[in-house]
């Protein structure tokens, strides 16, 4: 990787000395502008998304979270907490779903990694150099794909650029944390050459084993002080160009990210290497045809692998995926008062887990998916009542080179209404039926998975997963003071989980037997189905968000899941509670976090989850987690430069997440102390 870390520096360099020549002008305004979510098909600002509720963090309120991994990031979120699995691979949980029930996009489109398999597999997308990071529900999930029944984030770094700047413009940020001697530098570069947009951006980040409170590891460490295997290595570079004209622009980008990432196991460790290129093409006409407003068309190719490292060392398994994606919308005119999207999407990708100490053994064998799909989504306005419907039909096919075929036609519809009985409250609700066909993992699974200590076995007779949705919804959206409140219900017919049963030897997947066996023992984990439901709410009450001055926050947050006759979904969500109080003005900007977790009491049962001892699975304790916030931004001539302190965990909490498939070995990390400098130009 030498010849691409001396094109990152030298981006980097470029990226500095930019600074310096560059002008740039903010006048301070009292009021914060509202964000637009760019992934929602009506473009809609986020307080107005209530159909399809959002999340939208960006500015300073996401560099303010920023992680280690995506899960890490979005964590404090109402409705959202992380898979905690390490610090590079944590992904997002969204009302208790997670996996392939929860869709991540990179500016719009498929991200094109393995995250979705498997708790150990990281995002093939970096949050240092997100501009800003959307979550979406509802119909506008449609746009992306079937199956996102938790919902879609959505991670935007705007790499191909849509505008032209009338100056260079961009962001370079340096920050140093204490928990794991860790070191981070991002940077986003824009500027305009006649009618062609520029843009670069990456970062470098070095993390190594972080600190945990106490004696808390139970994973036999020497030293109990660090984790070992925590550690954490990013390098990611993206350069796109665009021609912009006043018809609409076409452009085209490419960017790779590589990452080294250790795994801490229950008996075993591992590390992960990671390494993933993408090429993309946007392009957007305006006015292209009578009766419509816009076409826009985008292609995606993904190459991505990664290999699982037995102890850090030993190549055990080597995880490849190549795919391209294809979209074509066209946004129409109002027809009958209704004004939305309509299009056509095409995947196809090629996935294999290689057994790389016995090639005749593949964790998973070389599968060809693809699919070919038709969406709609449409919104109007009928007097003081928005409704807003979707629909999306849907074929997919399986293809492994050495076992069943299988064919699935997939089909999914949305359906909701707002109502604004009075000026700035409103009561919607959403009902939807979201279809989602089975991995190639879940259908072909037989090898062993270090990273996660088990033996998978796959299921060739998996039916597609049918899920019936109801949302309600009742905001208030205007003044200083606003809130939010949502009930949800999700019953799921043919919910696909892995049970777990007893300990089977890794050499060929036999009951385990120490007098012949000369692998390890890997705890067996089978797919099946079942029919499930998952019910919750979510809050979130704030004041002055969008003023300067003094500002608060307060969300609090439950799910839970159950496998009809089988008790409780196993590592789902425990109820929160969290608080924010801060200060904004042009120059300052302050907050203090608290975040209260209630124990774990609602455990699955088995044969869903059991424990080596025949115990069902273990409750985790509550916590109590602190963060402060402190920046100040400087004006230097033309430029800005902004200085920041956090602390994250400030009482050094013992944190085990109940979403952690290593709940019990491996602990969260502890104070964390960070500090760093942002520069705006």
């Amino acid at each position: 990787m030498s010849f691409q870390r001396s094109i990152l520096a030298h981006a980097v360099s470029c990226a500095l000395a930019g600074i310096s020549i560059a002008s740039y002008a903010q006048q301070a305004d009292k009021s914060l502008a509202p964000v637009v979510v760019t992934a929602d098909p009506f473009g809609s600002q986020e307080q107005a998304t209530i159909l399809s509720p959002a999340r939208v963090l960006s500015g300073d309120n996401l560099r303010d979270k920023i992680g280690g991994s995506l899960g890490e990031t979005l964590m404090q979120e109402p409705g959202i907490h992380s898979s905690g699995f390490s610090t590079g691979s944590s992904r997002p949980v969204i009302r208790g779903l997670e996996g392939p029930r929860v869709k991540i996009l990179q500016n719009g489109m498929s991200n094109g990694d393995l995250s979705a398999i498997s708790n150990d597999h990281a995002v093939g997308a970096s949050s240092l150099s997100a501009q800003q990071i959307e979550i979406l529900r509802g119909p506008a999930t449609l746009l992306y794909g079937s199956g996102a029944i938790g919902g879609a984030v959505n991670i935007v770094n705007g790499r191909i650029p849509t505008r032209l700047e009338d100056r260079p413009t961009g962001e370079a940020e340096l920050r140093a944390s204490s928990v794991d001697s860790g070191s981070a530098f991002a940077f986003t570069a824009d500027r305009a050459a006649g009618n062609i947009g520029l843009h670069i951006d990456g970062n470098l980040m070095r993390a190594g084993d972080y600190r945990i409170p106490g004696n808390s590891s139970t994973a036999g460490d020497g030293d109990t002080s660090r984790l070992t295997f925590s550690g954490n290595r990013e390098n990611n570079l993206g350069v796109g160009a665009s021609m912009i004209q006043s018809w609409g622009y076409v452009g085209a980008s490419v960017s790779q990210i590589d990452k080294l990432y250790g795994i801490r196991g229950r008996d075993e460790s591992s590390k992960i290497d990671l390494l993933q290129t993408r090429f993309d093409v946007d392009s957007l006409i305006r006015s292209p045809f009578e009766g419509f407003d816009a076409l826009r068309i985008k292609l995606g190719q993904s190459d991505y692998r990664h290999t699982e490292l037995d102890g850090g060392v030993d190549p055990h398994v080597k995880f490849t995926n190549r795919s391209l994606e294809s979209r074509i919308e066209l946004s129409h005119q109002p027809v009958a008062g209704w004004r939305g999207r309509v299009g056509m999407q095409t995947d196809g990708s090629t996935v294999q887990a290689l057994n790389l100490e016995n090639p005749d053994e593949s964790t998973v064998p070389r599968t060809r998916s693809n699919s070919t799909a038709a969406f709609i989504v449409e919104e109007t306005d009928i007097g003081n009542v928005r409704l807003n419907a979707g629909a999306r039909i849907e074929q997919v096919g399986r293809r492994p080179t050495d076992a069943t075929h299988r064919n699935f036609t997939l089909g999914s519809a949305s359906f909701g209404a707002l109502w604004s009985f009075t000026p700035g409250y409103a009561l919607g609700s959403t009902l939807s039926l979201a279809q989602r066909a089975p991995t190639a993992e879940e259908l072909y699974s037989r090898g062993a998975h270090h990273p996660t200590e088990t033996y998978d076995r796959g299921a060739q007779g998996l039916n597609k997963e049918t899920s019936r949705n109801i949302d309600i919804s009742l905001q208030k959206t205007e003044d200083r003071v606003r809130w939010k409140g949502n009930l949800f219900q999700n019953r799921v017919s043919n919910f696909v989980y892995g049970r777990l049963g007893g300990d089977v030897c890794s050499e060929g997947g036999d009951p385990f037997d120490v007098a012949v066996c000369t692998g390890e023992a890997l705890r067996e984990r089978s797919f099946d189905q079942a029919s499930a439901t998952i019910r919750g709410y979510e809050l979130d009450a704030s004041y002055n968000l969008y003023e300067y001055g003094w500002f608060g926050r307060a969300f609090a947050d439950d799910s839970r899941g159950t496998l009809d006759n089988l008790g409780y979904l196993p590592l789902q969500p425990v109820r929160r509670v969290g608080t924010t109080i801060g200060y904004q003005d042009a120059n300052w900007r302050s907050s203090l976090s608290i975040l209260n977790a209630s124990s774990q009491n609602r455990l699955a049962a088995s044969p869903v989850y059991q424990d080596e001892d025949g115990t069902i699975e273990k409750t985790t304790r509550g916590y109590t987690r602190v963060d402060a916030n402190i920046s100040w931004r400087q004006r230097i001539g033309e430029n800005e430069l902004t200085w920041f302190a956090s602390a994250r965990n400030l009482l050094n909490e013992e944190i085990r997440l109940s979403t952690s498939l290593l709940k019990d070995y491996v602990p969260q990390p502890g104070r964390n102390f960070i500090v760093g400098v942002r520069a705006r130009f």
